[in-house]
């Protein structure tokens, strides 16, 4: 008995019958146009409140940290939870970029660029807290070993406060040249459709002379894995670290050693919860759905869903253990979480963070836009309120009821928070404005395997006579045997085939002679390599090369047999028109 039954199809990553030029149209467009108004009212808004807090800044640096709503029992409140809550948030953008691209989980391509961005913006806002918290921060090369009015002083290498300096701007460095390496072919796309000299300038420093070579190409394939060799264990060590400025101290309510897993986990909670905000609403602006759309939201949800059961399950471990030490104290700070003064922090903490993820067990939930919204912003506060409960209550009773004290934010501690979140979006919507937000050139090599195309597109795998799987039942256990199609060998062009297609495309694009030949390096993708096959076929010339359409860039792939899609994807017709514009000039 034989069956056959169709092969599923992978549902796809890129809606629409999208073409490599309609993906280089649809994430240059932004750039190169002109920005709509609710970009500049965006960016507006965004600016007066970066600006205030920019105020309330300056006014504490010339007044002091006093202004702060601190106390001698509270020492530490609002500034570092601020503190922690932006580096959380800014570990998805290098676990997406960094470890999802280790196991080459392609669903990442649309996603990762605007999230690395998120990562090295909400790095820089949260180091902006250290700064303020040293007060005078002209006298901030004290913290160095140098000479000064005081002697040669030294840091506390002991000190966990300084372990944070070192990874943070290790982790920031990373992610920085990690984040650049990768937009630098992007750029050199944006500088050959460039038609203003400023911007075609510009784009050709940043670019670095990318020519889309395959050298140049093996190099970036290169960079790119070792950057996410070295950024992967950053992941866990970042956060881990800063885990240790309250695991390493003996006041109860810190002293555990479940705080590195647990702070890992809510720092990937949270920035998973930040990057679903900021995609969601710049594929709304930007006209990306085909790219960012139901399966991205799905997959991000899934991991929200995951490392939110993650911090439960920590937020339970730390009541269990508080109750089974036996440490009065211990058993204390937890108990006063839940019932003493901040409950109503405690429980708005346990109910976005603990409660709001397991709604993603629904999949008509996890895969709704309104939804995932809400709770993204619902897991961020909830994370807000993780990092202000650990905080202000271990420490705002201490062991002298004497000394019990309460802490009350002052409208500067308000007005730095807010001010930063300003700033954040100030960055994110002018790199959105001039900075390509998909990785193009990696979004373009999943087009061929994830596109609605992908169906009809009539590549080896549809034009085997019989892409069926058959299953053949065996009489002796009667369990079905799968014998999977066998793939068949590329065929190779016979001399006749090969006249035949040259002649249609030559027919096409015109005769050229050797004679009048321009210099085809010129157009980025050919080397010279490449610049000899084309004039093997008997393309000399720019303006040739312009009148190329789709059929014509179809049958350049099939003569050549190099880098298929290449000709297409770098929009050589687009480029000799421009060259022949530039020399008529």
């Amino acid at each position: 008995m034989v069956m056959h039954k169709e092969a599923a199809i992978r549902e796809p990553l890129i809606l629409g019958h999208k073409t490599y030029h309609d993906i280089t149209e649809d994430v240059c467009r932004p750039i190169e146009d002109k920005a709509p108004r609710t970009w500049y009212i965006l960016f507006a808004i965004a600016l007066i409140i970066g600006l205030y807090g920019v105020g309330c800044i300056l006014y504490l640096l010339g007044t002091g940290v006093g202004v702060w709503g601190l106390n001698k029992t509270i020492g530490w409140a609002w500034d570092i939870t601020n503190f922690v809550w932006w580096v959380g948030i800014g570990h998805a953008g290098t676990l997406i970029s960094a470890v999802l691209l280790l196991f080459r989980q392609k669903w990442r391509m649309a996603i990762n660029r605007s999230a690395e961005a998120m990562t090295i913006f909400a790095v820089f806002m949260a180091g902006l807290f250290p700064l303020i918290h040293m007060g005078r921060l002209w006298l901030g090369y004290w913290v160095l070993p140098l000479p000064n009015q005081f002697g040669s002083l030294w840091v506390n290498f002991n000190s966990p406060l300084l372990w944070d300096v070192f990874a943070i701007s290790t982790y920031l460095s990373v992610s920085l040249v990690f984040w650049y390496i990768g937009l630098i072919p992007d750029f050199a796309t944006i500088r050959d459709r460039a038609k203003k000299p400023i911007p075609k300038k510009m784009y050709s420093i940043l670019s670095f002379g990318w020519s889309g070579r395959a050298k140049h190409w093996n190099r970036f394939e290169t960079v790119s894995l070792v950057l996410a060799g070295l950024a992967t264990p950053l992941v866990f060590s970042v956060h881990s670290i800063v885990s240790f400025d309250f695991a390493t101290s003996v006041i109860p309510g810190w002293h555990t050693t479940i705080f590195p897993p647990y702070f890992v986990a809510g720092a990937v909670f949270s920035g998973f919860a930040m990057v679903q905000t900021l995609l969601l609403i710049m594929r709304k602006a930007m006209g990306l759905e085909a790219y960012i759309h139901t399966k991205h939201v799905e997959y991000m949800n899934i991991v929200i869903m995951v490392t939110g059961s993650i911090v439960g399950t920590a937020y339970i471990t730390e009541l269990f253990i508080s109750w089974y030490s036996g440490v009065e104290y211990e058993g204390y700070a937890f108990f006063n979480r839940a019932t003493g003064p901040y409950w109503w922090a405690y429980w708005s903490m346990m109910t976005c963070n603990v409660i709001s993820p397991q709604l993603m067990w629904f999949k008509k939930l996890r895969t709704s836009l309104l939804f995932t919204f809400i709770i993204s912003i619902v897991v961020n506060i909830g994370m807000w309120f993780e990092r202000y409960v650990i905080i202000v209550t271990s420490i705002h009773r201490d062991y002298l009821p004497s000394s019990w004290s309460m802490h009350f934010p002052s409208h500067i501690d308000i007005g730095v928070y807010v001010g930063t979140i300003g700033l954040f979006f100030v960055f994110f919507l002018l790199f959105a404005r001039f900075f390509p937000v998909l990785a193009l050139n990696e979004v373009k090599t999943i087009l061929k395997s994830s596109g609605e195309s992908y169906k009809n597109a009539p590549d080896e795998h549809h034009d085997a006579p019989d892409p069926v799987a058959h299953k053949v039942v065996s009489s002796a256990d009667e369990q079905p045997v799968v014998e999977a199609p066998k793939a068949e060998a590329k065929k190779e062009l016979t001399a006749e085939e090969a006249a035949a297609k040259t002649s249609a495309l030559m027919s096409k694009l015109g005769e050229g002679s050797a004679e009048n030949k321009d210099d085809l390096k010129a157009i980025s993708g050919v080397g010279p390599v490449l610049e000899g096959k084309l004039n093997e076929i008997g393309i000399y010339t720019y303006e040739q090369v312009s009148k190329m359409t789709k059929e014509e860039y179809d049958l350049l792939d099939e003569l050549t047999g190099s880098f298929p899609g290449r000709a297409e994807r770098d929009d050589w017709a687009g480029q000799a028109k421009e060259l022949m514009n530039k020399s008529n000039s």
